[in-house]
């Protein structure tokens, strides 16, 4: 089995929308794929629809999920979260509020980048976002339509938009060891979104990490096309010891990111695992 667990949609910051996301997996040889738009299940209806309208021959199970904002120990962080109940209270209470916190953040952070010299508008931002949950890579698309920066990947600099940099602009995160018990509380399963991923920031320290698993973590995002070879071992490792699962996934944008769909996968006993640990809603197959 081939088993992608991170793929975005343009219900956030991907470029497919969620039917064009479930007939690129479908293309990718994919046997299962998970939908984990940013703070929202926006796409789970349109990718579960078009999943149960594929062709004969043409199987797929989608795993419907979402990847949260977090942050601990002054760090930014992403927990990737499962199978849950979409309309328990509680939680998507809490996705809303992330999502709200989002809006405000991406207006400060185009002025910003406006007083920074950037000729970019808000209006301009919210076209290429459409529908979708507005973040900082619809900004970066803006900076690259503006002839600022000539890729995505460049807006992420100390210079723009990466975390601390000039444009940056604090935005919402929750606890994670609160967003893991949410998660939990509402069915799901919840796993650390790749979590040596230097290259985005300061990460998280081994003591958080076992924290979270006491919390409630069911797994680390393993095998990413962030961690290298010497990071890989290392959180298999920590999982090992912690009694964690790992997972492989592509984080999948379509065109926003190079990186496609199925470069990196998950084990078909760490997909079991997710399975049994999940309560609150089915894959749609």
């Amino acid at each position: 089995m081939r088993i992608d667990l991170h793929a975005h949609s343009n219900a956030s910051d991907g470029t497919d929308s969620p039917a064009e996301l479930v007939a690129a997996a479908v293309t990718a040889g994919l046997d299962v794929v998970a939908l984990t738009d940013h703070d929202t299940v926006a796409g789970h209806a349109e990718a579960a629809a078009a999943v149960r309208a594929l062709p004969a021959g043409h199987r797929l199970t989608l795993v419907p999920g979402a990847e949260l904002s977090c942050r601990v120990e002054g760090v930014s962080m992403h927990l990737l979260a499962y199978l849950f109940d979409p309309a328990e209270p509680a939680f998507a209470a809490e996705r809303e509020l992330v999502r709200n916190d989002r809006f405000r953040r991406g207006q400060a952070v185009v002025e910003r980048c406006r007083q920074l010299g950037a000729p970019i508008s808000w209006e301009q931002v919210q076209r290429i976002a459409g529908d979708g949950s507005v973040g900082r890579p619809h900004i970066a698309s803006a900076l690259v339509e503006a002839g600022v920066v000539a890729t995505v990947d460049e807006a992420f600099t100390r210079d723009w938009l990466a975390n601390g940099g000039r444009a940056d602009v604090p935005k919402h995160e929750t606890d994670p060891v609160t967003a893991v018990r949410l998660v939990r509380a509402a069915g799901g399963v919840p796993v650390f979104a790749h979590p040596g991923a230097v290259k985005r920031g300061r990460t998280v320290s081994d003591q958080v990490i076992a924290d979270l698993a006491l919390a409630g973590l069911g797994g680390l995002e393993v095998d990413h096309t962030d961690h290298d070879e010497p990071t890989r071992l290392r959180l298999r490792g920590l999982a090992g010891e912690l009694g964690l699962f790992c997972t492989g996934s592509s984080d999948y944008h379509g065109a926003r990111k190079a990186v496609r769909l199925g470069a990196f996968t998950t084990a078909p006993h760490a997909f079991e695992e997710l399975l049994a640990q999940a309560t609150g809603v089915e894959p749609v197959r």
